[in-house]
């Protein structure tokens, strides 16, 4: 059995380099997001809760809940009012509200 002696090298600049790649990946994709993107995500999901638990009212109830107070006291909803302004806009109850979330930074 024949064995090429040149190919019998350490494997150093192949695992550096693997290293490197396998950081710069992670720095990239594993990492959490900046702040930027964690606070529009924040904004999505506590306005995607708010229409959930309108939608959720009007088919238990028949309407629209007249306010957001309403969810918050029968529904469960949870917003922190600290870090961000829900805005909850009824035209008739049964017409889904209009919802807005903002950033209060």
């Amino acid at each position: 059995m024949y064995i090429d002696k040149k190919r019998k090298k350490w494997p150093g600049p192949a695992l550096a380099g693997a290293l490197l790649l396998t950081v710069l990946c992670a720095w990239r994709f594993v990492l959490p997001a900046s702040g930027g993107d964690m606070e529009e995500e924040s904004v999505k999901a506590i306005k995607a809760a708010v229409e959930r638990c309108a939608l959720q009212c009007y088919v238990v109830e028949g309407a629209y809940p007249s306010s957001l107070d309403y969810l918050v006291e029968n529904y469960g909803l949870q917003i922190n009012e600290k870090e961000f302004y829900v805005s909850y806009d009824i035209f008739a109850s049964n017409v889904p509200p209009a919802v807005k979330v903002i950033s209060r930074d």
